[in-house]
């Protein structure tokens, strides 16, 4: 009897203490439960006004085409990419700061060519990565995006650049899409913000200046070339309100002028893309007598400006490029403006990197050009 007594104290007592280890208390359950993060189905409307549906946030990323990886890599991205294109892995990493700030993207497997928008996309290089999502700019075709969707069978979501591909809607759009689909909501609504501040910040430091009173200006050694080579529509002189003298060509982009034309012209000031500055001192020792005719190079009114344009528009380099042309134009309206340190803010907010001395000591910078 004793022993069946005692056995039975034993079994209560343990009974006891399994019901209070099992025992879950309610605030730490409801803790758990909010610190696991929980993916949810979203729509999200492309570029191109496609319907995608993503289970959100992804881990894994890639993007393909002029532009893509950028993006998000100013949405804070750069950690879920598991695949780049060959383009990016082989070009070098200074002419795109997105590279520079993030140099273990190269890496990474190769998930085709990449290098022009005409570039098809490799699906069974993109399938081998195993991304939850590819980000694809350039890719404006619909059918194309659809077709590449139904290959892979992994939701694809085109961006863009816009027009302007610095201060557009279409880019904070993009960046926004991005920061929803990887969880970094937050983060692109405060690079958007930014941008935002830099185009407001910059219209208002040259709103009073008179049309009569805006310089003329021109931009030329675009692209790895000569004078010859400029820019319509150029965006570091249309943030800064600036008269580029080939946009009465009524163009866009590109454009090669005739030197004679350029006499003509006669900007009051003259930049050159520090890419294709080599060019125009080589030219200038071949024929002096040119460029001392017009009047930027004779009373030393000539500038050297980053780069900006390579696998489409660097916006970094060209808000530090706006910059720094706002303080050669109007020192009065810019006299607070350090360029350089203005450059590293720049780079610090978009890419969390201060990058102006490796970019200016590889690509060169800001610099006022002395050619006699």
């Amino acid at each position: 009897m004793k022993k069946k007594i005692c056995f039975l104290m034993i079994f209560v007592l343990m009974m006891s203490l399994l019901s209070a280890c099992s025992h879950t208390n309610p605030d730490q359950t409801k803790r758990s439960a909010s610190s696991t993060p929980k993916n949810k189905t979203v729509t999200i409307t492309d570029l191109t006004g496609r319907q995608v549906k993503i289970d959100v946030p992804v881990n894994r990323v890639v993007a393909i085409g002029p532009g893509a990886l950028r993006l998000v890599c100013y949405a804070n991205g750069a950690d879920k990419v598991v695949g780049i294109e060959n383009f990016e892995k082989k070009s070098s990493s200074v002419t795109r700061p997105y590279i520079l700030a993030y140099p273990q993207l190269k890496n990474l497997p190769i998930i085709g060519q990449g290098g022009k928008p005409d570039y098809l996309p490799n699906a069974e290089q993109i399938i081998d990565v195993k991304p939850d999502v590819i980000f694809v700019a350039y890719l404006t075709d619909k059918n194309q995006a659809d077709a590449l969707q139904d290959r892979t069978n992994i939701p694809v979501v085109v961006l863009s650049y816009g027009k302007l591909s610095t201060f557009d809607k279409n880019v904070y759009t993009s960046l926004q899409i991005i920061g929803k689909v990887i969880g970094e909501e937050k983060r692109a609504n405060e690079v958007v913000d930014y941008l935002e501040k830099c185009q407001q910040d910059l219209n208002d430091r040259i709103k009073n200046i008179s049309n009569d009173k805006k310089p003329r200006v021109y931009v030329g050694a675009i692209g790895n070339n000569g004078i010859e080579s400029s820019q319509c529509k150029y965006p570091p002189f249309i943030a800064v309100n600036a008269e580029n003298v080939v946009d009465e060509t009524g163009k866009i982009g590109h454009i090669t002028v005739d030197k004679e034309k350029l006499l003509k012209w006669d900007p009051d000031f003259i930049f050159l893309d520090a890419a294709g500055l080599s060019f125009v001192k080589e030219d200038y020792k071949k024929n002096p007598q040119f460029y001392q005719s017009l009047k930027a190079f004779k009373n030393e009114k000539v500038y050297s400006q980053i780069p900006f344009n390579y696998y489409t528009t660097n916006i970094d380099n060209a808000i530090a490029d706006a910059y720094w042309t706002g303080k050669v134009l109007y020192p009065e309206q810019f006299k607070d403006i350090k360029p350089e340190e203005k450059a590293n803010e720049i780079y610090k907010m978009l890419l969390k990197k201060p990058l102006y001395k490796d970019i200016s000591e590889k690509l060169g910078g800001f610099e006022q050009l002395n050619f006699k």
